[in-house]
């Protein structure tokens, strides 16, 4: 468990990322008076105009479906306590865990995945678009907040763990470019792409395969996708439905799969924990800069705890990514998407006057217009992306 000092400060693990030892900013700044450079960058998250809007993107259901579906934001706030309750546990540095966690999904389009996936195969001969890049591009130069620098200005073990959110970056062995944005930034502010992130990222990474995998189903029983009984067939949720069933036989439904989803998460932690703990003893950690030159992750699951999440994925794919629904909701998504684009790059003259003069002189340079034009869209609301392509193509309104 962790340690605490007598003033009521926590005492970090010795493999833990310490804020006075930062590697820094891009662009040095004085540093405050009352916060770490770690809360620091959290708070700059917090209030960027990129974190204000993922309340109205998607997470799997338009956000105004209902009420209670979860849209990015709280997905991303569940991900984020999820994230520093385990750092805490392990001692962990919970500012760099809680900053990474809140900006792990600021580049996330309007519509969700259905929109990234749009954009991602209307950008192929452009240099191609991951969420994952376009959160960077957020984090480094598409926030436009302060008088000294684009973007956030964020520490360098921030930026690293959003870069290496899902692991290293390989090029050599994946056969895939390293994200355009983040190979320029590297070369000015060397991200060590070859290595894994520190600690805090890493459980910032398996928080979000929790919170997701739990709250989808929690979603899609509400949406009346699948049943008690299909749950029972689940290997993680069928023995805890079994015993919440034997020991409250009356309770509502509702009542009965939140505590499930609490169980479940609860047992996903712990199986975590304790994975991590043995895993942080096998390769003999003893320092942040053994977690990063690990050669495998040191935050994991057990095989057992990932055959059962392997279950769960597949059921979740078949019964709610798949679901009827969903893929009526995608396809619109999509098309809404696609008209915007080549809309747009016939006539980029049509983008806001703002947007229009990072264009201007250079409209016969496709990939340069069509990463602008991908920003602008990629940027949008749910709501907003069925507005602005109202205004573009309905007849109906001519203003």
């Amino acid at each position: 468990m962790t340690k605490y000092m007598q003033d009521g400060s926590r005492e970090l693990a010795p493999y833990a990322t310490r804020a006075e030892e930062t590697r820094g900013r891009l662009i040095p700044e004085t540093p405050s008076e009352t916060r770490t450079e770690f809360q620091r960058d959290r708070d700059r998250i917090i209030h960027s105009g990129a974190f204000r809007k993922l309340r109205n993107k998607t997470q799997v259901f338009i956000e105004n479906e209902g009420d209670y579906y979860r849209t990015r934001l709280t997905h991303t706030l569940e991900v984020a306590q999820i994230a520093c309750a385990a750092a805490r546990t392990l001692g962990f540095n919970e500012d760099l865990t809680d900053a990474i966690a809140l900006s792990h999904d600021l580049g996330h389009t309007c519509f969700g995945h259905a929109g990234e996936w749009a954009l991602a195969e209307l950008m192929k001969p452009y240099g191609g678009f991951s969420h994952n890049e376009q959160t960077f591009r957020v984090l480094t130069q598409m926030e436009h907040r302060y008088l000294d620098f684009d973007g956030l200005n964020l520490t360098w073990e921030t930026l690293e763990g959003v870069a290496k959110h899902n692991g290293p970056l390989l090029a050599d062995k994946t056969g895939e470019a390293i994200p355009t944005t983040i190979a320029d930034f590297n070369s000015l502010f060397d991200l060590d792409l070859h290595h894994f992130a520190g600690s805090e990222s890493q459980i910032a990474a398996v928080a979000d395969d929790i919170a997701y995998n739990t709250h989808d189903i929690d979603d899609g029983y509400r949406a009346g996708f699948f049943s008690f009984d299909e749950l029972k067939a689940l290997p993680l949720f069928g023995p805890i439905l079994e015993d919440i069933k034997r020991h409250y036989p009356m309770a509502e439904n509702d009542r009965i799969v939140h505590a499930v989803v609490r169980q479940v998460i609860g047992s996903m932690i712990t199986d975590m924990l304790d994975s991590t703990r043995a895993t942080i003893s096998r390769l003999k950690i003893s320092c942040a800069a053994d977690v990063r030159r690990a050669k495998e992750p040191t935050i994991c699951f057990s095989f057992a705890m990932q055959q059962n999440m392997r279950v769960l994925r597949d059921f979740l794919k078949k019964r709610m990514y798949g679901h009827s629904h969903v893929n009526r909701v995608c396809a619109k998504a999509e098309k809404i998407v696609q008209d915007m684009f080549v809309f747009l790059m016939e006539k980029p003259d049509c983008l806001p006057n703002e947007w229009y003069a990072k264009v201007r002189g250079r409209e016969t340079e496709d990939a340069f217009k069509a990463r602008i034009i991908a920003d602008y869209i990629a940027g949008m609301t749910d709501r907003f992306a069925v507005k602005e392509h109202r205004r573009l193509f309905s007849t109906e309104t001519m203003i």
